[in-house]
């Protein structure tokens, strides 16, 4: 019996860590020379963006990013602030996937040739601790704007 609950506890953790560097990998922060790449699009705006890349299959952290910060900025900024969510597998062929360097879950924040890589706090935040996560959120758009 105590074998059997030892392989279930080992099987169990084996399963979250699978699931948590599967649903939470990240791209690594970007270093001052990368914020300087930017598209097009972004270089010519003057207001602040909002993307939230991700994967198809999505965790329940993975979607209170993607709602939390949506339903933030909403509140916060009105339309003032423009979010989109990217499905970087459907849409593969999507340019800022290589421009940012994005290959997990990654939530970031431009304005021009700046970008902020929040995706950390997101992670964190996002499902047990949201306004936390919403302050964060809040101070890092208003240094941008």
């Amino acid at each position: 019996m105590k074998k059997l609950i030892s392989t279930l506890t080992f099987v169990f953790a084996v399963g979250l860590i699978s699931i948590s560097a599967q649903c939470c990998n990240s791209s690594k922060t970007k270093t001052t020379s990368e914020t300087t790449v930017a598209c097009k699009q972004s270089k010519q705006a003057s207001n602040v963006k909002a993307y939230y890349f991700h994967a198809t299959r999505r965790c329940a952290t993975c979607q209170a990013v993607e709602s939390v910060t949506e339903e933030a900025l909403k509140e916060y900024y009105g339309t003032k602030v423009s979010f989109q969510a990217i499905n970087r597998e459907e849409d593969k062929e999507n340019p800022m996937l290589a421009q940012y360097k994005v290959s997990g879950q990654t939530l970031l924040i431009i304005k021009g040739d700046k970008v902020v890589n929040l995706t950390n706090e997101a992670f964190m935040n996002a499902r047990t601790n949201p306004d936390k996560f919403k302050a964060k959120l809040k101070s890092t758009v208003d240094s941008m704007m």
